[in-house]
């Protein structure tokens, strides 16, 4: 069987989960990709070819004449309406092109939860900087942004016609969103579905850096959120259509309301979907890849409930040379399992981005208590040491 899988750049989470995964399901795969040399140097042994993966015309017509496809499958936030366009097309299991563009695009999805009665929140959308008569403080964002890139606090309509201009230049042509500011705890939650049946594998909560920026700097896992919490949550993705296959859910928590920051309609990332595969003990990616080639979910996925986790992200907080930082490790304290894995390679010089491309590493950590999970994974930071030189 033929998988036609759809990406950017290369990542962890295909690496060590999806190709991984391909291979215990004996499937073929076939990556497709507008950067293939560097997906070569990472997956030498696997059929690359390129293709201008944005444009979902491109993709059919590259697979048309190629292998016959058994899924197309991609796990990118910038590629779910071209892969599912392209599902469609070759009459394969797949999400529904349209609730991926809803969730992809930060405005429709403000337009389709107040359509559907479910959140009203004050939101527009911007080409140019303009000083608009807003509910200030307003969070300013690429419309179709992701990874809290170019994402900030604004006080006031001074604030917003200036970072609106520098998002502009650095964007050309890019359209913003300016939405009311949603007090709360954020927090995730983590689905997976096949269109009759839908799991929910707990989510995270996320401790975020000082305003007016939101990178997301640690997150602990949560088994189980209150469940009208995770009531008012899948109501809300019903609402957009969201059910088929993996999604991660962002929402914050105000006095029992949840209301929804964002939908990226794909497994969580930045190596959290590794954690999870870890900590539930249960084959995630391959049951997010059969869900793709029409296989139901089982009723019960067996997944381990008795687990705590931890994820860290050490960042940068200069910008400059990284001169000295420590190697990958894998090690057991206890009942904890750590694993850290460097995301800045020694030597590299970068900017300051305010966004997880500050990250110089992640530390995933799993144990059973989650007091010993935080402790262990804060004397593992503490014992380590990142230089940055300018």
């Amino acid at each position: 069987m033929r998988l036609y899988l759809l990406a950017l750049n290369p990542t962890d989470s295909v690496t060590e989960g999806f190709l991984p995964a391909a291979a215990r399901l004996g499937l073929d795969v076939t990556v497709l990709t507008d950067q293939p040399a560097a997906h070569r140097a990472t997956y030498p042994d696997v059929e690359i070819l390129e293709c201008d993966v944005r444009d979902f015309r491109a993709v059919i017509t590259r697979i048309s004449p190629h292998h016959r496809p058994d899924a197309v499958f991609t796990n990118s936030d910038h590629l779910q309406t071209q892969a599912a366009l392209a599902a469609a097309y070759f009459g394969l299991p797949g999400k529904d092109w349209r609730a991926t563009l809803r969730t992809k695009d930060k405005a429709e999805m403000r337009r389709r939860l107040a359509a559907a009665g479910m959140d009203r929140v004050w939101s527009a959308e911007l080409t140019e900087p303009a000083a608009l008569d807003a509910p200030y403080p307003c969070v300013l964002k690429p419309r179709e942004g992701v990874a809290s890139e170019d994402v900030v606090l604004v006080e006031n309509a001074e604030e917003l016609v200036a970072c609106s201009k520098e998002i502009l230049d650095r964007r050309p042509g890019a359209v913003l969103v300016v939405e009311e500011y949603l007090p709360g705890e954020l927090y995730t939650l983590e689905t997976l579905g096949d269109g009759a049946v839908r799991h929910v594998l707990g989510g995270f909560h996320t401790q975020l850096s000082a305003p007016p920026y939101f990178v997301e700097e640690s997150m602990t896992f949560v088994p189980a959120h209150p469940e009208p919490v995770v009531t008012q949550v899948l109501a809300q993705l019903d609402a957009l259509g969201v059910g088929f296959g993996a999604c991660h859910t962002e929402f914050v928590l105000d006095a029992g309301r949840a209301r929804i920051i964002e939908v990226n309609y794909r497994a969580i990332g930045d190596q959290c979907d590794l954690l999870l595969a870890r900590l539930l003990e249960v084959p995630l990616f391959e049951h997010i890849l059969r869900t793709h080639l029409g296989e139901p979910l089982p009723a019960d996925l067996g997944a381990r409930r008795d687990g705590a986790a931890r994820v860290e992200y050490p960042c940068a907080d200069r910008a400059g040379t990284l001169v000295g930082a420590p190697a990958a490790t894998e090690l057991t304290v206890g009942d904890v399992h750590l694993t850290y894995r460097p995301l800045r390679a020694v030597g590299e010089r970068h900017e300051l981005y305010r966004t997880n491309r500050d990250y110089l590493g992640v530390l995933r950590a799993t144990g059973t208590d989650q007091s010993t999970v935080d402790r262990v994974s804060a004397e593992f930071l503490a014992a380590r040491h990142w230089e940055i030189q300018p």
